[in-house]
């Protein structure tokens, strides 16, 4: 088997494949860590079909008004399982992620009311649902205020700061796990407990939702377990293992499921209607996949943190630390280091892999946006992809990976393209 001729042919000449291999051997228990909790959450997946009876009816889908679907109802059912919640809303109609979020703020809060950020600015996409950013439909049209509680230097709570900043008007708080374009930490399930727990110590009441993209799967409990009200995420990210071509899901209390329910279709339908057509094999089957997927996708993650690092760049998260999500940010400090990783990401990928990135103005963000993505499912980031504003400090949030293989091809291909523009050495 000559796997360094085909390494070759996918143009990785013979430095950056003896780098890439002396690099990986001091990776191996990392990796069956990662093994070890893959394993943990693909028993948890699999009690949670037996004990909701999943059948083989329940892939058939439903047309119309959706009445009576078998696969979708207990889809949710599952759901709620696995993610400890009293009740879920799983559906193709909720478009993608920042619409299942938008879709959990707008059903849970009322005019008057107040949403509170405790870890800073959230994802570019939520500024213009808030209404940071002027938008039509904003939550700020509806009369709903924002406040937002900065971190210290960039990762720690800011506990003295959310009290002041919870007053009779807060009534939900959202809470991004994953670091989105920033470079601040992504926070672990503990860590986001520790903040509910405080939260709630002021003021009980409050709902605590966290988005929780790109973390399912990567620990062992997931945010409902230590306190949050609700979850929200998209299955075109880890839950929907590669499969799931669309949809997002919302798991929690029945009250705020409930409540967007009737804002995803209507006030006295609710989760009645809203027709599978033919997805339901394919999210179950996802899901089903999803722990595993998820480890390929953090072993590609702590390569790119290993190689990167040792070629001194700043990454986040370190090489060694702890992961809470799938994202690995590295800094490439230039427009050209930016270009050439995605790149390097685009010509790995089994679609569209002849297609040079370039980047564009994306709604919803604030400046030009390079992304490389050759995707079965369009926009999916658990599939192997990379993405990153071109502004400073010209960070790159690389993600995903179907297959262990290949998310380290995409890295070495990266390394690669970076090897050939002059822009590293391994020297």
């Amino acid at each position: 088997m000559d796997k360094e001729k085909l390494y070759r042919e996918l143009k990785i000449d013979s430095d950056t494949l003896s780098f890439s291999e002396e690099l990986l051997k001091g990776l191996k228990e990392r990796f069956d860590q990662i093994d070890e909790m893959a394993e943990y959450n693909q028993l948890k997946v699999i009690k949670a079909f037996q004990e909701n009876r999943v059948s083989e009816a329940c892939f058939q889908g439903s047309s119309g008004y959706g009445y009576n679907d078998l696969g979708r109802d207990t889809l949710e059912k599952v759901y709620a399982s696995i993610f400890k919640g009293e009740d879920a809303l799983v559906r193709a109609q909720i478009s993608c992620g920042t619409h299942a979020l938008a879709l959990a703020l707008m059903s849970n809060l009322r005019p008057g009311d107040e949403l509170l950020s405790p870890v800073g600015k959230p994802y570019d996409t939520l500024e213009e649902v808030i209404g940071i950013r002027e938008s039509k439909g904003s939550l700020k049209e509806y009369g709903i205020s924002y406040r937002q509680v900065d971190l210290i230097d960039n990762k720690d709570f800011d506990f003295e700061g959310i009290r002041k900043a919870i007053n009779e008007k807060t009534k939900l708080v959202t809470i991004q796990r994953s670091k989105g374009y920033q470079t601040r930490p992504s926070f672990s399930v503990e860590k986001i407990g520790e903040l509910i727990s405080f939260i709630k110590g002021i003021k009980p009441g409050l709902i605590c939702m966290v988005d929780n993209c790109y973390g399912e799967f990567v620990e062992e409990k997931e945010p409902l377990e230590l306190g949050a009200d609700m979850i929200v995420g998209s299955l075109i990210k880890n839950p929907g293992g590669g499969l799931a071509s669309m949809g997002g899901y919302i798991v929690g209390k029945k009250e705020c499921v409930e409540n967007a329910a009737y804002r995803l279709t209507s006030p006295g339908l609710g989760k009645e209607v809203g027709a599978s057509l033919s997805v339901n094999r394919e999210f179950y089957q996802g899901l089903f996949l999803a722990p595993t997927v998820v480890a390929s996708a953090l072993k590609g993650a702590i390569f790119a943190a290993n190689a990167y690092e040792r070629l001194g760049f700043f990454v986040l998260p370190r090489g060694e630390e702890k992961r809470a999500d799938i994202i690995q940010a590295v800094t490439l400090k230039s427009a050209e280091g930016l270009k050439a990783f995605c790149r390097g990401i685009q010509f790995a990928a089994p679609v569209d892999s002849f297609v040079t990135p370039e980047p564009w103005d994306m709604p919803g963000y604030d400046a030009k946006v390079i992304m490389a993505a050759g995707a079965f499912v369009s926009g999916a980031s658990i599939e192997l992809s990379a993405d990153g504003p071109l502004k400073e400090p010209y960070s790159v949030y690389f993600q995903g990976g179907l297959t262990w293989p290949h998310a380290k091809l995409g890295i070495m291909r990266s390394l690669q393209c970076m090897k050939d523009e002059g822009l590293i050495s391994f020297g």
